[in-house]
């Protein structure tokens, strides 16, 4: 028989549910060991006796155990569960839960009904947790709707009902037990969290005002303390039980039609009189014609006097009638239905299975988005991606479509763009539009989110001439600058390569930026310390944020430099960006050229690097009367703009060293560019720059980029010491270590497990 995910913590639903399934056969059963902090697992407890049972690996054991499966589990986790497991139970407690639930597992889900109260739906909570989207629909065929009680299914929506199996509750044992004496002349009343519950506060209050002047207990657990001293609040389990056995008469208000608490019937095992009121559930399970029923509060008032009174004529006809109640709860009563109807889930999913084998699927396609106009390093990164997760499919026998979207501006982009791209991706332009309330509701109904309600006044849609993007099933933007939500149609990852917000003023939609993060189903960065970034000051879970290698350009035509003619120059790449230091930078040339007398001319190429001393910005104010008054500056450096890549990579390979005085980003391509062609680097010393010397191994020189004295000698340093510097360099085979074909499968390891 397959095995069993039970990942509930309820200790009396356990204590019943756990041996029915084995007499069904199920006799490998995990039980979750961790449970959130919440009052609502007030009845909440671990049991670690089934692991014995379970013939999996113990490795595999010791990482179920560590999953918080209320939560996101984690790859791993599912992984583990989809190996060894084939049927899962499971209550909705987070959104995050049942999504991932509905994403990562493999075989039969069961969602555990037992009963809300009449004014709420499970389909209600669905939605909630969801916002709409189509979670549980996905599994399709594999999604059940586990009612506990009769007809749970009659007030939800059609793909519950149509999804039902009833599973019905009952109580580990349903036999009388003797010693009731009654000797307490006080109502027992259970009324749990009635401290910050407004539910169970209502309530409480209710039956004061109902029964004031008779002597009462209330049981129940009270996290926060009630002012009554009648109100017992937690005890233990024996101290419990010795009330049921002491206590002259329960009583039970419930109307609900839909939902039962365990307490009435605990009553009635122990002997107990149970007085209770008419037209809830306990009328649908025999109680309908009992002497303890009363249709009006002062019958119920009425009876339990009488009780309290000592009429023991009414305490034997309410306690010898009331055992039918323990019959609807009976194992053996209950076994036949639960053994025929997880027989029809199994069938169907070994069903589901079989007829899945031989039949056509269609490849998996997965949409990279370049939000705004991006050059240089983004791109190519973007371009990298795309060629990593392709593949990544590949070589996992899982081919997927990747298609790489730009912005429809002909004056940003050239076919030249793109003509470097594997044939595996392909491009589309795309324009934003910008959604109102209604029009995205209207969007999301139309692509089959109908439950789905707006919860922003804008959203941004995909205008790509194909359903809004709807043809792919996942969607990848490149980078966080979303300026609205991102209309939720498919689960979207943000690739996010720095936070440059957090430590430059970039941006002035830094809060659309953030919630951008927060919305997102993932995000990847490539380096520990956006990784921290991510988590401190975008705020993201960390389980939802996955540092992957950071990709770069393959050797091409490169070829290492021989012993040509010696360099005359060195290369500086950059642009206008604030974080690109440039003020310091010419400081450093400066201190370079007329004090330490360097002989190589500096060469700035770039987007925009030939405005640098003409820019109006104001990071860059002024910087054009820094060089006008040096003549070494005028002379020695070249501001060269954006070059052609050829004309860049001639520029590269004649230079005697890259120089990258950048303050603080994400890193950058240019150093391993040059690496390839046997040129080696002076950098900025930060996080990102070191990550990238240990991965690559790139014998990178650093200087303090805060001190333009150190700067300049360390610019020095390298012209005296260039064959030393050359010498350090990675070998071709370090660098060949990290092709996109060696690191593309730690990337679809993660895309993977979204589509």
């Amino acid at each position: 028989m397959p095995r069993v995910m039970w990942l509930l913590n309820h200790s009396a639903a356990r204590r019943f549910e756990i041996p029915m399934l084995k007499a069904c056969g199920f006799n490998e059963i995990f039980l979750p060991k961790i449970y959130p902090v919440d009052p609502s697992f007030r009845s909440a407890s671990l049991d670690f006796s089934e692991d014995r049972n379970l013939t999996i690996p113990p490795s595999d054991l010791a990482v179920l155990n560590a999953a918080d499966w209320y939560g996101d589990p984690g790859r791993e986790a599912w992984a583990v569960a989809n190996r060894h497991f084939s049927l899962l139970f499971f209550i909705v407690h987070t959104a995050e839960a049942l999504g991932s639930i509905s994403a990562h597992f493999q075989g039969a889900a069961i969602w555990r009904a037992y009963g809300l109260e009449r004014t709420n739906s499970y389909s209600t909570i669905r939605k909630h947790f969801t916002h709409g989207l189509k979670t549980v629909e996905r599994m399709g065929d594999r999604f059940w709707f586990g009612e506990a009680y009769k007809d749970l299914h009659a007030v939800e929506d059609d793909f519950l009902r149509r999804r039902t199996v009833y599973l019905p509750l009952g109580l580990s044992s349903a036999d009388l037990q003797e010693g009731w004496t009654g000797s307490d002349r006080r109502v027992f009343f259970v009324c749990p969290d009635i401290g910050f519950n407004p539910y169970y506060r209502a309530i409480f209050d209710e039956f004061k005002r109902d029964f004031a002047g008779l002597p009462y207990a209330i049981g129940g657990s009270q996290p926060i303390a009630v002012g009554d001293p009648n109100v017992l609040g937690f005890v233990p389990k024996e101290l419990h039980e010795r009330h049921m056995r002491e206590m002259r008469v329960m009583y039970y208000h419930s109307r609900e039609p839909r939902h039962i608490h365990y307490h009435p019937f605990e009553a009635v095992r122990a002997g107990m009189p149970l007085v209770f009121m008419a037209d809830g559930m306990l009328d649908e399970l025999g109680g309908i014609s009992l002497p303890g029923r009363a249709r009006t509060v002062a019958e119920a008032k009425s009876k339990i006097h009488r009780l309290l009174q000592g009429d023991t004529r009414l305490a034997d006809d309410i306690r010898k009638s009331q055992k039918v109640l323990l019959d609807a709860m009976r194992p053996d009563r209950l076994e036949s239905a639960w053994r025929k109807n997880l027989t029809h889930v199994v069938e169907r999913l070994q069903a589901n299975k079989s007829g899945q084998i031989g039949l056509p699927s269609r490849k998996k396609r997965i949409a990279i988005i370049l939000p705004i106009v991006y050059r240089g390093g983004t791109l190519r990164a973007a371009k990298l991606l795309a060629e990593a997760i392709s593949e990544g499919a590949e070589q996992a026998g899982e081919g997927a479509e990747v298609v790489l979207l730009h912005l429809d501006l002909p004056s940003a982009y050239s076919p030249k763009d793109w003509s470097d791209l594997p044939s595996s991706v392909t491009t589309r332009t795309f324009n934003w539009n910008v959604l109102d309330k209604a029009e995205a509701k209207t969007a999301m109904m139309f692509d089959g989110h109908a439950d789905w309600e707006p919860v922003y006044e804008k959203y941004l849609a995909v205008d790509d001439g194909i359903k809004q993007l709807g043809d792919c099933d996942l969607w990848i933007v490149i980078s966080d600058r979303l300026s609205l939500p991102l209309l939720p149609m498919r689960p979207a990852i943000l690739a996010v390569f720095d936070y440059l917000q957090r430590h430059y003023k970039v941006s002035h939609v830094e809060e659309q930026i953030l919630l951008a993060n927060r919305l997102a189903s993932h995000v990847l960065v490539t380096t520990e310390f956006t990784r921290q970034d991510a988590l401190q000051y975008a705020g993201i879970d960390p389980r939802r944020v996955t540092k992957v290698p950071m990709l770069v350009p393959e050797k091409g035509t490169a070829t290492r430099n021989g012993q040509g003619a010696e360099p005359t120059h060195f290369l500086w790449t950059t642009n206008l960006a604030a974080h690109k230091n440039h003020r310091r930078a010419l400081a450093a040339l400066q201190i370079y050229y007329e004090v330490y007398e360097g002989t190589l001319s500096c060469h700035v190429t770039g987007f925009g690097s030939s405005e640098i001393t003409k820019s109006q910005l104001p990071h860059l104010d002024g910087l054009n009367r820094v060089v006008a008054a040096s003549r070494a500056l005028r002379q020695r450096v070249k501001f060269l703009g954006e070059l052609s890549d050829e004309a860049y990579r001639r520029e590269l390979s004649a230079s005697a060293f890259l120089w990258h005085p950048t303050e603080l980003d994400n890193g950058t391509f240019s150093i391993i560019e040059a690496a390839h062609y046997g040129v080696p680097s002076l950098s900025s010393d930060y996080p990102a720059m070191r990550e990238m010397d240990r991965q690559f191994q790139l014998g990178l020189s650093f200087m303090d980029q805060e001190d333009p004295e150190d700067m300049a000698a360390q610019l020095h340093a390298m012209e005296v010491n260039l064959a030393e510097r050359q010498r350090s360099l990675a070998t071709e085979k370090q660098l060949a270590d990290q092709s996109v074909r060696r690191l593309a499968p730690h990337y679809w390891h993660v895309i993977r497990e979204f589509l």
